[in-house]
């Protein structure tokens, strides 16, 4: 009996802890939405002290969103980042899971550099290296340029590793029966190793899909007119020298993260599998 009601006190409290824990991970989103429905006085006059009146408004109000569209314009940045983000994860699954098919099929010479030059690339932090990579992107007129903003994005260090560790585990034999069978390199890559894949690409493409959505610094650089705009360039525009629109940061912010969730939650069974699949396999 004591048992019993230990395992029932163990279980109540693990629900409390994870219960704290999932409040404290959406707190943020549910401010940010509390905030978008209310004017800026509304919010400025209750944010301090912090009360629940901090997270209800006085009363509910869809201007800000209104305005968003009809005033600022932030359909086009919306669409540009949406354009931005589609094409480089095409391009980026594509190329970075051809130079993993490469590594991972073919013995050539500086196989091994080429790996260490992978795992380096993702080790360096992008700051480092934006000034130089805005250098040539200026040389080669790539700035205020959709291509300018797509072409850096599409290499990927980290998910050619991710496509090496998966790809080491299909079968040699299965590649060399294929072969000779008659079938070439790209058949073989489209038929036999793209399906099998599945769980990585999906995998590759969420992370290559959160990495251009949330850019700043480098749209930041390249983009310079309102026309190629991304969202978060967009966002910090609300942001002046002498007033912020904070209701209006809120609502472009509640925007901004409406497709990732709707993106990730219906494809998190792949992204978990191919993580899985690139860690323990190799």
């Amino acid at each position: 009996m004591r048992s019993r009601n230990k395992k029932r006190l163990c279980a109540a409290a693990l629900y409390m802890v994870l219960v704290l824990i999932a409040f404290v991970s959406l707190f943020p989103i549910l401010f940010c939405l509390s905030a978008s429905l209310r004017t800026q006085q509304d919010l400025t006059a209750h944010l301090f002290p912090f009360t629940i009146r901090s997270l209800v408004p006085e009363t509910f109000t869809i201007q800000n969103y209104i305005a968003i569209f009809r005033e600022y314009g932030f359909l086009k940045p919306v669409w540009n980042t949406v354009f931005v983000t589609a094409v480089t994860i095409a391009g980026g699954c594509i190329l970075n899971a051809l130079a993993a098919f490469a590594y991972t099929c073919f013995d050539f010479k500086g196989r091994t550099v080429f790996y260490i030059l992978v795992m380096l690339s993702f080790m360096v932090p992008f700051e480092s290296t934006a000034i130089p990579l805005y250098g040539i992107a200026s040389r080669l007129k790539l700035v205020d340029t959709y291509a300018g903003m797509i072409l850096p994005a599409v290499a990927d260090g980290m998910v050619i590793f991710l496509f090496i560790q998966f790809f080491k585990d299909i079968p040699l034999s299965l590649v060399e029966a294929a072969t000779v069978d008659g079938a070439s390199w790209p058949r073989i890559f489209c038929q036999i190793v793209v399906p099998m894949a599945k769980p990585v690409f999906i995998t590759a493409g969420l992370m290559i899909f959160m990495s251009q959505w949330n850019s700043y610094l480098w749209p930041l650089l390249v983009a310079r007119s309102k026309e190629i705009r991304t969202i978060q360039i967009a966002i910090s525009a609300f942001s002046g020298e002498r007033t912020i629109q904070w209701t209006l940061i809120y609502t472009a912010t509640t925007l901004s993260i409406i497709l990732p969730i709707a993106v990730f939650i219906p494809l998190q069974k792949y992204y978990v599998e191919g993580i899985t699949a690139g860690s323990v396999k190799g």
